[in-house]
């Protein structure tokens, strides 16, 4: 391959003559038709995320008709800030290779509104059933926070994971994934269900925000994770029973945590000695897992970038950038001084460098069955078009 003179080389921090690999400008005549990320969804994907909109808004209608419009207003408020928090934390777990933003909608969307209309409905009759057989109404509820729920409702996010594995399966390619995803759906169920809990909190509100946006805004994304790790690993295995062996595994901790969580929370005092001594712990583990995964997940890109830097598609500099937090946060930055276009090309740039240091290790582990042949030219065509995009905008600056 041929490259023309480094860009950025007047910005020392840019390493020297960074990205080198960037100032590569073919023709875009013919590269801009392949230059569309691999992974857009089609017609089905559309459809499905019209129907989990659709519950979405059945859901968030069901409970503004049981709490009134102006406690769901409020508590919808509220949720936001937590919703918040989570998706931003999402965000940053999937910083090195970000999924489908479709998968991702619907995701949120089966869990706001699937999994709390399908919650809703078998708490409900769970809990009819219970009062049937006990006769004790308080009795009822305890039983249903602590054996009914933490089933229906897991069960409900779950499939919800296992559905995105099933058919957007060429992107669900590790634990993180699987994490992002989860989390994603875990996500949608906590925004609509405080909605229904701080709009029935009346004078209570201050101290169930607190509980539930501040002590536990991670609750239900480290319940349903553990279905996304089961199948991200799952996901590494060639065997097609993987999957149906993860997936249970993986449901029976997300409800047994789900179960505790619930339990720990009808104990009055005793709940705070074992927030303390269970939950925290159960979540600093889980961020020393994120850090982990981010780490591995960079050590994945400079190796099979690395691999392509040895045919002179990226330079050294760029892989560097590539690997690195750090290197890429700066890069975009420095790409935005010349305006928006230039900015969009080198996130552009990021994300389709990503795809390829994953598609690169699919080989790598022998599952190149989930991609199609064509990926890679299809990939290598849209970073050499970000290139002429960027080398545009600078140019036109």
């Amino acid at each position: 391959m041929t490259s023309g003179p480094p860009f950025g080389a007047t910005d020392p921090r840019l390493g020297g003559g960074y990205p080198h690999a960037l100032a590569r400008t073919p023709s875009t005549g013919s590269l801009a038709p392949e230059a569309r990320r691999p992974g857009s969804r089609g017609a089905g994907g559309v459809v499905a995320i019209v129907l989990a909109a659709l519950a979405t808004a059945l859901a968030l209608l069901i409970v503004a008709v049981v709490v009134g419009p102006t406690a769901a207003a409020i508590g919808g408020v509220l949720a936001l800030i937590p919703l918040t928090v989570v998706l931003l934390t999402i965000r940053w777990l999937d910083r090195w290779e970000p999924e489908p933003r479709g998968a991702l909608w619907f995701a949120l969307l089966w869990g706001a509104g699937v999994s709390v209309l399908v919650a809703l409905v078998g708490n409900e009759l769970g809990a009819g059933y219970v009062q049937q057989r006990v006769g004790d109404e308080q009795v009822s509820l305890l039983v249903t926070a602590g054996y009914v729920a933490p089933v229906v409702e897991e069960t409900v996010k779950g499939l919800g994971v296992l559905l995105i594995f099933l058919f957007r399966r060429r992107y669900f390619d590790g634990v993180v994934d699987g994490i992002v995803y989860a989390a994603t759906v875990a996500a949608g169920f906590a925004f609509t269900e405080n909605i229904l809990y701080f709009g029935r909190a009346g004078e209570g509100l201050a101290l169930v925000f607190v509980l539930r946006a501040v002590v536990s805004p991670f609750a239900h994304v480290i319940f349903t994770a553990c279905v996304g790790i089961a199948l991200g690993i799952a996901s590494r295995r060639r065997s097609d029973v993987a999957p149906v062996v993860a997936f249970p595994i993986g449901l029976a901790a997300a409800i047994g945590l789900h179960a505790l969580w619930n339990a720990s929370a009808s104990m009055g005092s005793t709940f705070l000695l074992l927030y303390v001594l269970v939950q925290i712990p159960i979540f600093l583990a889980v961020i020393g897992l994120a850090l982990w995964l981010g780490r591995q997940e960079a050590a994945v890109v400079r190796a099979r970038l690395g691999e392509y830097a040895a045919t002179g598609w990226f330079s050294p500099h760029e892989v560097e950038m590539l690997s690195t937090g750090r290197g890429r946060r700066y890069a975009r930055s420095w790409a935005r001084r010349y305006g928006r276009a230039a900015a969009r090309a080198m996130r552009s740039f990021q994300n389709h460098a990503s795809d390829l240091a994953y598609y690169r290790q699919q080989q790598t582990i022998g599952r190149a069955d989930l991609r199609s042949p064509g990926d890679e030219a299809a990939l290598l065509a849209a970073l050499q078009h970000d290139r002429a995009r960027f080398a545009s905008a600078r140019a036109g600056r």
